[in-house]
C-alpha cells in the first residue's frame, strides 16, 4: 500500500472525484478526512468508505472553518500528511452577462478557497517537519479560454499559477505542491454544466453531454475514478522528485 499510516483531507469529497480519491487513499493505506460544506453528505460517504474515512465540516472560503479542520486532522491523526484541494464552483455566461456576483464567488471558492486550505496545510506541514503533499485541482478550462466559460477558465488558470509558486517555496520544507488538471469528467458536477450549456446555446439536455463525450481522443468522458491514480502516485513517494507541475489526466484533450 503506498499512502499506508499517512494522514490526508480532502476538500469537497462526499461526491464525484473527491469520494473517487478518498475511496482510493484508504485502498491505498490512509486515512482520509472527508471535509464538505454538507456535513450530512460527509458523514454518509465516510460511513460508507469505512473506518479509515471520517467527516469534517469545511467552508473554504470561511478561514476559521479552514483551520479548524486542519486542528481536527491534527488532533484525530497526530498530523496532516496530505491535502487535495478539490472543492470547486462552476458558472457559465457570455462575457456580456457576467455578474460580479458569480465571479466574486467562484474566485472565493476556486482560488482564495485553494490558497488559503494550502496555506493552512503547508504550516501544520511545517510545524510538524515532516514534510508533505499538496495536490490541487485545476482543469483543462485553466489551459485555454472557452467561450462562455471565462470566469472559471480564469480560475483554474490561477490555480495552475499558484501550483507553480507554491511549490517553488515550499519544496524546502520538503512539501510538495502539484496539481492535476482533468478534461471532461461524468459527475454531479457536469449535469450542472450540461443544463447551463443548454441555456445559452439552445441545446436539449444531455446532448452538450454527448458532444463532449464524443470528441475526447479516448472516445468517452472521463470518470471520476480515472483521476485516482495521479491522485495517488502524486501523493506517494513515487513522486518525491515532483515539483511545481499539474498533469493533464483527460483523454487526450490537451497536450502541454
Amino acid at each position: 500500500m503506498r499512502l499506508k499510516g499517512k494522514s490526508a483531507l480532502i476538500t469537497g469529497s462526499a461526491r464525484g472525484i473527491g469520494r473517487a480519491f478518498a475511496e482510493a487513499y484508504v485502498r491505498e493505506g490512509a486515512t482520509v478526512a472527508i471535509a464538505d460544506i454538507n456535513l450530512e453528505a460527509a458523514r454518509k460517504t465516510a460511513a460508507e468508505i469505512g473506518d479509515h474515512a471520517y467527516a469534517l465540516k469545511l467552508d473554504v472560503t470561511d478561514q476559521a472553518s479552514i483551520d479548524a479542520a486542519v486542528k481536527a486532522v491534527e488532533s484525530r491523526t497526530g498530523g496532516l500528511d496530505i491535502l487535495i484541494n478539490n472543492a470547486a464552483l462552476f458558472d457559465l455566461a457570455p462575457i456580456v452577462e457576467i455578474s460580479r456576483a458569480s465571479y466574486e464567488k467562484l474566485f472565493s471558492v476556486n482560488v482564495a478557497g485553494t490558497l488559503f486550505m494550502l496555506q493552512a496545510a503547508s504550516r501544520s506541514m511545517i510545524a510538524r517537519g515532516k514534510g508533505g503533499r499538496i495536490i490541487n485541482m485545476a482543469s483543462q478550462a485553466g489551459r485555454r479560454g472557452e467561450p462562455l466559460v471565462a470566469v472559471y477558465c480564469a480560475t483554474k488558470a490561477a490555480v495552475i499559477s499558484l501550483t507553480q509558486s507554491a511549490g517553488l517555496d515550499l519544496i524546502k520544507h520538503g512539501i510538495n505542491v502539484n496539481g492535476i488538471a482533468p478534461g471532461v469528467v461524468d459527475s454531479d458536477m457536469w449535469d450542472e454544466v450540461d443544463a447551463l450549456f443548454a441555456k445559452y446555446e439552445n441545446r436539449p439536455k444531455g446532448e452538450k453531454k454527448r458532444l463532449v463525450g464524443e470528441g475526447v481522443p479516448y472516445g468517452r468522458m472521463g470518470k471520476p475514478e480515472d483521476l485516482a491514480g495521479m491522485a495517488v502516485f502524486l501523493a506517494s513517494d513515487e513522486a518525491e522528485y515532483i515539483v511545481a507541475q499539474t498533469y493533464n489526466v483527460d483523454g487526450g484533450q490537451w497536450m502541454s
